[in-house]
């Protein structure tokens, strides 16, 4: 998971490239120049609460109604809770973790909500790789609509960059599952990625010359480049850029209160986790998964999409796959698993942003965050067991 951790700052390596590139492409380097600066620890929670205004956007735009949450004055969160014998107290463990917002509903009524570091309900906060999870949506609804045949189709059957390369027959599936293959590392591969396709080449033609490591399904290994492949698929396959299809299909059917919007990496929307959203609204989202892809009568994803998307029971999918630190949470169709037996799942973005969802006890979380610290030793496991702790509280 440490990979994952570091998807958001990989790109400063690029920094010494810049002086000899201005010349040709100022403009693009001058946007990578801003995106850098937005990175500085000191900066972060200005970024993540006003990312449309530092980065290119397009704009996703809610419907007409608005599912509205019932609301209570704040409760007490649970004192705190134990991580490996030590006892950490809820509110220090939210000021370390530089929390800038946090929400706790129960049956659909609103027990917690309270904001820090200058946000409110209306801000819209980055979401960073939780915008994995919306992809995922996406490609749900695209299998369901007929443009995706089958996600055990190879993704050369869509993007056409990946004909006749070792890309080509990748099931659509293992880039859901993180079990692609591709020879990619996410701690050093990331920076040389971005500047490519921050300097003009499709991010397609890029993914196409790394090749596999080995064949899918024998590992799981987070790769970022897996969802700009899901998204691609879906673009090509739908014919819509994935903020116009996520427009139509999903956020004008949630109830959402906010238009939401996506961040654009080369004209293209960033799949990989670019999406700023209000914080009832990433509820609202979860919502619709708490309700096995229903809202308001109609089925918008399928039962079965929503609970495939949780299944980790594939040897390279399960909490501590492979033994390896990175996978010590499970891993569905882009959404985090923890062990256990209440059905929890979670969308978590770099940086300390999360969705949290308790099936069993009907309970959404979302924690927004501007924490340097998040790629501390047992960062994830410490808010699994935050999160179980205020479920536990909460009546």
């Amino acid at each position: 998971m440490k990979k994952m951790k570091r998807t958001g700052v990989a790109a400063a390596g690029v920094v010494i490239a810049i002086g000899a590139l201005w010349i040709c492409f100022g403009e693009k380097i001058k946007t990578l120049c801003t995106s850098l600066n937005s990175f500085k620890d000191e900066n972060l929670a200005h970024t993540f609460q006003h990312t449309p205004e530092i980065q290119p956007v397009k704009k996703i735009k809610k419907g007409e109604d608005t599912f509205q949450f019932l609301k209570e004055d704040n409760v007490a969160l649970a004192d705190g809770f134990y991580f490996e014998g030590t006892f950490y107290p809820s509110e220090k463990f939210m000021e370390d973790t530089k929390t800038s917002a946090m929400l706790v509903i129960k049956d659909d009524v609103i027990k917690y909500e309270k904001y820090f570091l200058g946000g409110d309900e209306n801000t819209l906060f980055s979401s960073n790789s939780m915008g994995k999870s919306f992809v995922s949506a996406l490609m749900g609804i695209a299998l369901s609509e007929g443009y995706v045949d089958s996600i055990e189709d190879p993704v050369g059957k869509y993007i056409p960059e990946f004909v006749g390369t070792e890309l080509e027959n990748i099931p659509v599936r293992a880039c859901l599952q993180m079990a692609s293959g591709i020879n990619f590392d996410e701690d050093t591969d990331m920076s040389g990625f971005s500047l490519r396709t921050l300097l003009g080449t499709p991010a397609m033609k890029v993914i196409a010359k790394y090749g596999l490591q080995e064949k899918p399904y024998e590992y799981r290994g987070y790769l970022s480049i897996n969802t700009e492949i899901l998204g691609e698929v879906i673009k090509n396959a739908t014919g819509r850029s994935l903020a116009e299809y996520m427009e139509e299909k999903l956020w004008k059917k949630i109830g959402a209160d906010h238009d939401a919007y996506w961040t654009l990496s080369n004209g293209t929307e960033l799949a990989m986790g670019g999406l700023s959203v209000s914080l009832r609204d990433y509820a609202r989202f979860a919502r619709l998964y708490l309700n096995g892809g229903s809202y308001q009568g109609e089925q918008i994803l399928t039962k079965d999409w929503v609970k495939d998307s949780m299944d980790v029971s594939a040897r390279y999918s399960r909490p501590g796959a492979d033994r390896d630190d990175d996978n010590v949470i499970g891993y569905g169709y882009q959404w985090w698993v923890p062990q256990g037996n209440q059905g929890e799942f979670m969308a978590i973005g770099v940086y300390g942003q999360w969705i949290y969802v308790n099936p069993s006890k009907q309970v959404i979380m979302v924690k927004t965050s501007a924490d340097p610290g998040f790629m501390a030793e047992g960062y994830e496991q410490k808010h699994v067991e935050f999160f179980r702790a205020v479920t536990d509280g909460i009546s």
